[in-house]
């Protein structure tokens, strides 16, 4: 299938590693000009190096730290610089930490900051390009919804869900596409350094349908998908790529 994103301009952050990774390297071999975002410059230059070795077109690399207050703004305007507006945006850069019942504040502050607030801040500063061309994809990587323990990942991503849908309502008259992708249990290395892989079976064997753990690109097939034109009727959801691990049917 033709994802007709050749020449399109995307801007993709966490995309040093894991699904970040996956979904910049898919978008530019699909023809789209990227702006790679993350704190790692070595590895977003060996990323770069692997696109253009893959015939996609070099990517533009952008080293920023998320937390940092001035992050939103500085990436922004690197990737206008590069490209002059984007159209496509992929938030991948995120993380999740296991709490005790009471959890320290500075940590609650830290996971909120990190998933929710940069997240919306960095849209924010790129959906008036979107606007002012009437088109544009904005795509969240989220999280599940179904806590199973303390963790600051279940509400910071909660919060990104309700305010990604009620943005959905306002942009959609300009062709704008809002949608967050939920991942399950996908392979990274929070994933490889947190589980044996004795654990990281048994969780497949019992829990995932389907019987494993899933690879970035299967997250990444669906961000390409919603990037597209072809998409174009989709907006406001939340979208699980997990193996059916979810247990609820809506």
């Amino acid at each position: 299938m033709d994802a007709q994103l050749k020449d399109k301009t995307a801007l993709v952050t966490g995309a040093s590693a894991g699904i970040g990774r996956a979904c910049a390297k898919a978008l530019a071999l699909e023809g789209a000009q990227v702006a790679i975002v993350a704190r790692r410059g070595e590895l977003l230059e060996q990323l770069s190096a692997e696109i253009v070795a893959a015939g996609g077109v070099k990517p533009t690399v952008i080293v920023a730290d998320m937390m940092q207050p001035e992050a939103p703004a500085q990436i922004a305007a690197e990737a206008r610089r590069a490209f002059n507006h984007i159209q496509i945006l992929i938030n991948s850069a995120g993380g999740s930490r296991q709490l005790p019942i009471i959890g320290a504040e500075n940590i609650w502050e830290e996971g909120l900051m990190l998933n929710f607030t940069r997240v919306r801040q960095l849209t924010q500063a790129v959906i008036p390009d979107m606007m002012a061309r009437r088109w544009g994809r904005v795509i969240h990587m989220s999280g599940k919804s179904e806590p199973d323990r303390m963790n600051i990942a279940y509400p910071s991503k909660a919060a990104l869900h309700g305010w990604a849908k009620a943005l959905s309502r306002e942009v959609g008259r300009y062709q704008i596409t809002v949608n967050s992708i939920a991942p399950g249990k996908i392979v990274s290395e929070q994933i490889l350094r947190n589980y044996s892989e004795e654990v990281r079976a048994k969780y497949a064997r019992e829990d995932i349908p389907l019987g494993e753990l899933g690879q970035p690109e299967d997250v990444a097939n669906l961000a390409v998908f919603l990037a597209s034109p072809l998409a174009r009727y989709i907006t406001g959801t939340v979208i699980p790529v997990d193996g059916g691990l979810r247990r609820y049917a809506f």
